[in-house]
């Protein structure tokens, strides 16, 4: 079990270390057994992959494992996103879908996401279900049965995927406002996909690092600062209206405006929110993950919608949208569902939908961010991922977490909450949060306050008494 640690979305490990046909293979055992137990008896599985080196190999493992158990599998003819994997395992009543993909981690990682009948992450409840089977797998081992090739047959993710988005978005509105755009898949899973919508319906854009790399072209396939730096320059020598970028799997997004401003997630899904229940008047409530802004808290209110907030990671946001009617769902790193499509994150829809958004306001989108910052207040938002040995997590979160400490820097800790992580809110400034990594050894810190400078101040702060609380 030391090898194999479910974290937030899945099982991720270093290829050749840890990620290895092996453990492929006990991990798909794991989950044909809890399909076997738990699902419609009789339905196929699905299976997908990334651009990452050799993902359609490990896919092609997993299919041979889940077929020597007796399952139907459709496999994916070509790498595809995540969340089309997804849309595939809800449109044909599957029993869930296993995706080969790292997500946004470096390049020498890889990893396996499940995706459940309804077609988003597995439930809390389906993941505790799975690594019981996980357990006993690995005590007894992989039964030595030979694929069978008769059970498994071929996928197109692609063409199903397409026709469902060309539903989602007003593209009279969009070909009437003339904006050009630039598309970054950072060289993953969500190459072509946008651009080629785009291009369908008559909308301007061309596509950078949409080739297969398996190395990212040396940065993380993760669309936030600095891997974005090839978007951004990019954008300053042309004539672009904004920039979308996908991570690895392309269930993540980032933007940017014309200008080469990135605009944080955390502005993405604000911007959506106002766009959606004030313009659209779609009706629902909203979910967010405990670390992020507090600007969605002030935009549900002006229209009268109810926020939950659930611990961090997207399958307790997916967990609520299926219990709840859920507008739009969300967390800090950039994954945002919303009740038009399907309880799951998909960088594609959220690019298609900010476009729509800008082309109905006739905005750019550092314009819509200083639109909300008048109407709703400044916040400024910052993480810093500090590296830290298993002694220094436990010190730090015991100094913070004691209830002794009654300031930071000039303003006083007047709250707490400790929802996932601690979250200490700074008189009327804003707030800092301090959260462990269940699968690293990392600390992360969180902080929204009404000023750039003064959320560097309060993470520069917290880093140096983490590293010396005395």
């Amino acid at each position: 079990m030391a090898q194999i640690k479910f974290g937030t979305d899945g099982w991720r490990g270093v290829m050749a270390d840890d990620f290895t046909y092996e453990n492929v293979r006990t991990v798909t055992h794991a989950i044909a057994r809890y399909v076997v137990r738990a699902e419609k008896p009789g339905a196929e599985l699905l299976v997908g992959f990334d651009t990452r080196f050799g993902s359609e190999k490990f896919a092609a493992v997993a299919a041979d494992t889940l077929s020597a158990a007796g399952i139907p599998v459709s496999l994916a003819s070509h790498a595809c996103p995540t969340p089309a994997l997804s849309l595939l395992v809800r449109m044909r009543g599957a029993a869930g879908g296993i995706q080969i993909t790292a997500s946004h981690n470096p390049f020498r990682w890889n990893g396996m996401k499940f995706k459940a009948s309804y077609g988003s992450s597995a439930s809390p409840a389906i993941v505790a279900q799975i690594e019981a089977e996980l357990a006993k797998v690995i005590l007894d081992g992989v039964p030595a049965l030979p694929p069978r090739n008769d059970l498994i047959g071929s996928l197109d993710v692609r063409t199903p995927y397409l026709e469902r988005l060309a539903g989602l978005v007003d593209w009279e509105r969009l070909r009437a406002a003339k904006f050009h755009f630039l598309i970054d898949p950072m060289h993953g899973a969500g190459r072509g996909l946008l651009r080629d919508l785009f291009r369908r319906q008559g909308i301007e854009c061309e596509e950078i690092r949409g080739t297969r790399d398996p190395l990212f072209g040396g940065v993380n396939p993760e669309p936030i600062e600095p891997h974005v730096e090839a978007l951004r320059q990019a954008l300053r020598d042309s004539k672009y209206d904004a920039g979308f970028a996908f991570d690895g799997d392309a269930d993540r997004i980032g933007a940017m405006d014309s200008d080469g401003t990135f605009i944080t997630p955390h502005q993405i899904f604000s911007i959506l929110l106002w766009h959606l229940a004030g313009t659209r008047k779609v009706t629902g409530d909203v979910a967010k993950t405990f670390s992020t802004t507090k600007m969605i808290d002030k935009i549900a209110e002006r229209f009268g919608r109810k926020v939950w907030e659930t611990p961090i990671g997207f399958k307790y946001i997916c967990d609520r949208m299926l219990e709840s009617d859920i507008l739009l769902g969300g967390e800090e790193s950039g994954g945002i569902g919303t009740k038009l499509y399907l309880p799951e994150r998909d960088a594609t829809v959220n690019a298609l939908l900010l476009a729509e958004v800008m082309a109905w306001h006739g905005k750019r989108l550092g314009e819509l961010v200083a639109m909300l910052h008048r109407e709703f207040g400044e916040h400024h938002y910052g993480r810093v991922d500090l590296e830290v040995t298993e002694g220094q997590k436990r010190k730090a979160l015991g100094y913070f977490g004691n209830g002794k400490l009654a300031k930071i820097l000039d303003w006083p800790v007047t709250a707490r909450e400790n929802l996932d992580g601690l979250k200490m809110y700074l008189g009327d400034i804003g707030w800092v949060m301090l959260r462990a990594s269940g699968t690293e050894n990392m600390l992360r810190i969180y902080s929204e306050t009404t000023r750039s400078e003064t959320t560097r101040r309060v993470l520069d702060r917290v880093v140096a008494l983490v590293r010396d609380p005395d």
